[in-house]
């Protein structure tokens, strides 16, 4: 620690804070692959792996989900719920669509998604919360479809707690 700079609390190394990058990156690919599923996040990744795009990619596994999503305090289908509100506010459908499917793997119901995009419309105003079902109820469908495909369960999970989330042995 650096005392005699109250500016800064602490000094790193380069090494260091590339470690604490890579820690970030880390637990953020595995929350993501956890709540998106690993067909979208490797899509999503080759998709934009150009050198302009994936610095974007890294800062959204890093910040999003290796920071944000990886925080104990709140259960992930909570985090998908907030997520849902706040993508439908703002009409951001696919992103919107992610999530939902997001919330539907970390054990959310098609009733607690619905009355999420119902709780925004009322604060956000009705087209938004219509644009939002249209959304949701395609990526719902989609979900289930790709289910039936499959066979199985798509690989859904609740929430096992911090201790789980930190766990590299299923990356």
């Amino acid at each position: 620690m650096s005392s005699s700079n109250p500016t800064f609390v602490a000094d790193y190394s380069p090494e260091e804070v590339k470690k604490a990058h890579e820690v970030l990156y880390n637990e953020g690919l595995r929350m993501r692959i956890k709540v998106a599923g690993k067909d979208y996040v490797e899509k999503s990744l080759n998709a934009n792996k150009d050198p302009f795009s994936k610095p974007m990619q890294e800062f959204v596994a890093e910040a999003c989900w290796g920071w944000a999503w990886a925080r104990p305090g709140l259960e992930l289908k909570t985090r998908s719920f907030l997520n849902i509100a706040m993508l439908c506010c703002q009409n951001r459908g696919t992103e919107l669509a992610t999530h939902v499917r997001g919330a539907l793997r970390n054990g959310a119901t098609e009733e607690e998604i619905r009355e999420v995009i119902l709780h925004a419309a009322t604060y956000c105003g009705m087209p938004a919360g219509i644009e939002g079902f249209r959304v949701a109820a395609k990526a719902i469908q989609n979900y289930h479809e790709e289910q039936e495909k499959e066979g199985n369960r798509m690989q859904d999970h609740t929430d096992l707690g911090m201790e789980m989330r930190t766990n590299t042995d299923d990356v």
